[in-house]
């Protein structure tokens, strides 16, 4: 039994080169530091505006693949939005030392405006994942509380990267340690603090 694909035909090799020729403009545009828009990808890419809206059309659809090749450079399904508590910490290594290796366009992604906007595009996602993540962690804290430990635990999980490799000179294996420090000492406190509000300190 030959179980080979079947090969694409002319029209379908068109509308995959076009595919490519979008993704590789707007990775270009990224690591430029230029404000991405479907007019600047249509000019960059050599298509027509319209073409760059139907495969995008809008703008979260054109950020998403962007998201996805940074990912993917950096590690692929290694670094990712955390499914557990316990993914809090255990993916760390993985996204930190992803980080290093595409250390240039990470920088990109976490200090330019066009960075910013690619993060932005997974906000509902990103703030989703880690709601479901720490939820057990958070339960018992007064409802305004349960947001301020959830916002500080995904800050630890992905963001200190840049300060400190800047400020330290701290390579990612050595970021992970400490954040993965910081984590488990905060569901510590968490676990040992009931309802106690996080304006009374540590527990």
């Amino acid at each position: 039994m030959n179980d080979a694909l079947p090969p694409l035909s002319a029209r379908e090799r068109h509308k995959e080169d076009v595919r490519t020729r979008i993704l590789d403009s707007l990775m270009a545009l990224l690591s430029e530091g230029v404000a991405i828009n479907h007019d600047r990808v249509a000019e960059r890419a050599g298509v027509a505006r319209r073409t760059v809206y139907r495969y995008f059309p809008d703008h979260d659809a054109l950020m998403q693949p962007l998201w996805d090749r940074v990912v993917g450079l950096a590690g692929g399904a290694a670094v990712r939005f955390p499914a557990s508590e316990e993914e809090l910490t255990s993916t760390m290594p993985s996204i930190y030392e992803g980080f290093d290796r595409i250390a240039d366009l990470a920088t990109i992604v976490r200090s330019t405006p066009q960075g910013r906007a690619v993060r932005l595009a997974q906000k509902g996602r990103r703030r989703a994942a880690y709601v479901a993540a720490t939820a057990d962690a958070v339960k018992e804290l007064p409802a305004a509380d349960r947001k301020l430990a959830t916002a500080m635990l995904q800050v630890l999980h992905t963001t200190p990267w840049l300060e400190m490799r800047d400020q330290w000179d701290m390579e990612g294996a050595q970021i992970a340690t400490a954040c993965r420090w910081a984590v488990l000492t905060l569901l510590k406190d968490l676990r040992a603090r009931g309802d106690r509000p996080l304006g009374e300190g540590p527990a």
